[in-house]
């Protein structure tokens, strides 16, 4: 059983100047990583950006979301693989934001499509990171057997 709150800490350390990159670590994992603006912004892109990190963090808790949710209903699949496109905006204000993320979510070596189906949508509404950001999200499932 999991006792709440839960706290998570990173660290990240970096010189001065658009074009240089710094690391960025999770207390969890050994490894830094490295990290650069990117190209858009006038950076380097020698690394990952804070806009990846937005991303690939999205993206990621679905997979863990649905990984747990479809081994509680003992649904079975081979591989689940997502392609996700963040889109950079200004808002009505004009600042910019992570308007909008749409998520391409490719389930393999399904039997169970409806069961399969309904996995993905909890996933897609019950997502904690995902439910954490005012993004618009939208979300394409395609199942194969």
């Amino acid at each position: 059983m999991l006792k709440f709150p839960l706290k998570f800490s990173v660290t990240a350390t970096g010189p001065s100047g658009i074009s240089t990159a710094w690391q960025t670590r999770a207390q969890s994992f050994d490894h830094q990583i490295p990290m650069a603006i990117p190209p858009e912004f006038d950076g380097p892109g020698t690394g990952l950006s804070p806009e990846d990190l937005y991303a690939m963090a999205l993206q990621n808790c679905f997979i863990a979301t649905f990984k747990v949710f479809a081994e509680k209903s003992k649904l079975q699949f081979e591989t689940i693989h997502l392609a996700t496109d963040l889109e950079v905006d200004r808002d009505e204000n004009g600042r910019p934001w992570m308007a909008r993320v749409h998520m391409h979510v490719i389930l393999k070596g399904v039997e169970q499509e409806a069961a399969a189906q309904r996995v993905l949508d909890k996933t897609s509404q019950s997502c904690m990171i995902l439910n954490s950001v005012k993004t618009q999200k939208s979300f394409q499932f395609e199942l194969m057997p």
